[in-house]
């Protein structure tokens, strides 16, 4: 395909997403989105490793912490707040919980559910943690200054409800098959 040909097939129509009727840029800003992303993969797995878990159970485990409050966290509140199934979290919280990070206890209401708390073994492994994640996290995001955190707070909240709304779509608009057949 020339040039000319594939200039007319954009990635958005989004007059606000466009520089001179040209995607270029969007293109250039979810390519630095996507490798954030990954770096970020790749940092929290290193985090994880540090304590001795892997990438998806540190995140569960910190978000266990943040959820918690005094009565524990359901498996489908963290499952919400990740963005996984709840199939996912409950195998990773189980491995979290035989390994002494993690306390499941039945529901009080449905005993068919249970509450999540981080333990003691945990609250020690993620303070092992909290001074070189410090370093780490400050320099990850050291372009961020107090003028634009809150901006990168809203858009990054905002970006995740659009991204469930795309999600949906994509579903509904591409076939599983990828429509190869």
């Amino acid at each position: 395909m020339s040039e000319k040909q594939t200039k007319h097939l954009l990635t958005v129509t989004r007059d606000d997403l466009l520089e001179d009727g040209s995607d270029l840029a969007f293109r250039k800003m979810l390519h630095n989105l996507l490798a954030f992303s990954a770096r970020l993969e790749q940092i929290r797995s290193r985090f994880g490793a540090y304590i001795g878990l892997s990438g998806p159970q540190y995140t569960i485990l910190i978000t266990t912490r943040q959820l918690q409050g005094a009565d524990g966290v359901g498996v489908g509140a963290v499952a919400e707040h990740l963005a996984h199934s709840a199939a996912f979290v409950t195998a990773e919280t189980n491995k979290l919980a035989k390994l002494g990070i993690l306390n499941k206890v039945p529901h009080p209401e449905d005993r068919r559910r249970v509450r999540l708390s981080v333990t003691d073994r945990g609250i020690a492994l993620l303070a092992s943690l909290a001074k070189v994640q410090a370093e780490i996290n400050d320099q990850l995001f050291e372009p961020v200054d107090a003028g634009n955190f809150e901006l990168l707070q809203a858009l990054s909240a905002d970006l995740r409800g659009s991204a469930e709304r795309a999600l949906l779509m994509a579903d509904y608009l591409l076939p599983p098959d990828g429509g190869m057949s």
